[in-house]
């Protein structure tokens, strides 16, 4: 198979695929480097993302949004739906409001360690992109170790 490309008319990229003669665009990509950039901030520096997860870990803290009133946090599950009191690393203000708290970018806020906290995997998806929440929207009825 052959693959060739160009840029066309309004900076969108057109690949030419075998020889059969097809145009098939798609948007074009920002390169750096000559690798496509990652479009999710958190696994833009994905080295600086494991170190803030082991830290936290490490730290053996509570969950930052209910304060431990779910029990603590299960630091060996994997962070799944089945698992609600599973570790996550939450962002005590949400990257998608970056520009609200004075971030240049949404790399940025991804990447303060000062913006990151421990929590329940249920708790960080209830919390959602809410800033000062403090649990309470609706009923959890998780038992510990019998999901």
């Amino acid at each position: 198979m052959m693959l060739t490309w160009e840029v066309g008319k309004g900076g969108r990229l057109l690949l030419f695929i075998g020889g059969g003669g097809s145009w098939k665009s798609r948007p074009r990509k920002k390169y750096r480097g000559g690798m496509a950039m990652a479009g999710n901030p958190r696994s833009q520096n994905g080295t600086l993302r494991r170190k803030y997860r082991a830290r936290l870990k490490a730290m053996n803290a509570e969950c930052g949004i209910c304060k431990g009133r779910l029990g603590p946090i299960h630091y060996d599950e994997k962070s799944i739906p089945a698992n609600p009191l599973s570790f996550v690393v939450d962002e005590i203000r949400p990257i998608s409001r970056y520009k609200e708290f004075g971030y240049e970018s949404k790399r940025a806020a991804a990447e303060d360690w000062n913006n990151v906290q421990a929590a329940h995997y249920i708790c960080n998806q209830e919390k959602g992109a809410k800033i000062n929440y403090a649990g309470g929207g609706r009923t959890v009825n998780v038992q510990d170790g019998k999901w």
